[in-house]
């Protein structure tokens, strides 16, 4: 018997019991969508991860103070005063690898502009700044080195500051706010930026000389960080090895001494929050590739179902000429077609369901090709495996005894 008789065959047996050849299928469908749907949010997070590092700067170099033991306690890194302006200099002067670079004082308050008032942070950086983190000035100027100098009290604020602050649609730019009751002058307009993948609002934000809030606002004589770009992706390695050279010496560290500072590149970021996105996607995709171990058990137990109701058919094929292996060829072909089928209709659903979650829960999918064709190809070889058995316990029906059976 050839196969296209077969296929005939399977077809028509699965055809008088449709109900419940629709409700096998419905482990393998519920399955494979389950899977695309994971594996594209997955994908999704990962492609959105990777854009908003590339949007801080995928070369930038983040310097902090290391926390430091005193008494038996654990310091924070934020009450660290080792790190000082003479530290973001020699960066400055004396790497090679480096393109830009910056320091970085920041503290908390209360923005005031008439009856209105925001609470954010204010951000003392360097010239640099803005092309490190790859923020653009809309519309103003950014400060120079002349105001950094001067300790000027100008600012440059993010679109979500500018619309808390100025709610009647007035322009910003030139007019005066306090920050913990000292003016300053908004000379320039960050363009908007949105929300990044964490959820945090990339414009509210607010950039002034570090040398104004570090003498008018905190008087203090040393900088919270260091931020740094790299020549190229290629050379951030060989830059944090010179940073790490010149801090050393700078804080006069001896060989055996532990680093008082910590020095992270977005690649560790992006290798961080990839994994953890990784191993999140697998926990669900495992969670859900169990709709498929049901669906493979469903199918195995209707194909033992199908070999006892049709026992005496079984028996008439054999008596007639029919050979073992057309028999089991049969009952394979039978659970494969029921396996392919919920395949191509779980990969329609699982495609409508990414679909669905990106338009109404605004969540990143990016359904690939690898996950439809992994997950059609474990549901076709889920109806090989689980089918094998009852196929081949048909094929191994003893004629005489199947035409007697009742």
């Amino acid at each position: 018997m050839n196969y296209y008789n077969l296929f005939k065959i399977a077809i028509k047996a699965l055809g008088n019991n449709k109900l419940r050849c629709f409700l096998t299928m419905l482990g393998i469908i519920i399955g494979v969508a389950s899977v695309i749907t994971m594996l594209a949010i997955g994908q999704g997070s990962k492609e959105s991860i990777a854009a908003q590092i590339s949007e801080m700067g995928s070369n930038m170099i983040m310097i902090h103070p290391g926390g430091d033991m005193r008494g038996g306690v654990r310091q924070s890194s934020d009450d660290m005063q080792t790190m000082k302006v003479a530290d973001y200099e020699d960066i400055r002067d004396k790497c090679r690898y480096i393109s830009g670079v910056s320091p970085n004082v920041s503290t908390s308050g209360q923005y005031i502009n008439g009856n209105n008032n925001y609470p954010s942070s204010m951000n003392g950086v360097g010239v640099d700044y803005a092309d490190i983190r790859k923020l653009t000035v809309e519309r103003g100027v950014m400060f120079g080195e002349r105001d950094i100098k001067a300790a000027a009290k100008v600012c440059v604020i993010g679109k979500t500051v500018a619309d808390e602050l100025f709610t009647n649609g007035e322009d910003p730019l030139g007019r005066v706010i306090r920050f913990n009751k000292i003016p300053f002058t908004i000379i320039g307009i960050l363009k908007s930026k949105g929300y990044n993948s964490m959820g945090m609002d990339q414009d509210d934000i607010v950039l002034a000389p570090y040398t104004t809030v570090m003498k008018r606002l905190l008087a203090i004589d040393y900088i919270h960080g260091i931020f740094v770009s790299a020549l190229s992706e290629d050379k951030t390695e060989q830059a944090i090895d010179e940073i790490s050279g010149i801090l050393r010496s700078n804080h006069k560290l001896g060989a055996s001494d532990d680093d008082d500072f910590s020095v992270r590149s977005q690649q560790e970021l992006s290798s961080m929050l990839n994994s953890t996105s990784d191993i999140m996607t697998l926990l669900l995709s495992c969670v859900a590739g169990i709709s498929l171990l049901v669906g493979g058990i469903g199918i195995m137990n209707i194909m033992y179902v199908s070999v006892t109701e049709r026992t005496r058919e079984i028996g008439l094929r054999m008596s007639i000429g029919a050979r073992g292996r057309d028999i089991l060829s049969q009952f394979l072909i039978e659970s494969i077609i029921i396996s392919i089928t919920g395949g191509i209709i779980g990969v329609i659903l699982g495609c409508l369901a990414a679909w669905s979650v990106s338009a109404f829960a605004h969540w990143p999918v990016v359904v690939t090709l690898y996950s439809i064709v992994l997950s059609f190809a474990v549901c076709t070889i889920t109806g090989v495996f689980f089918g094998w058995y009852p196929a081949k316990k048909a094929s191994n029906l003893d004629p005489i005894e199947a035409i007697r059976y009742e």
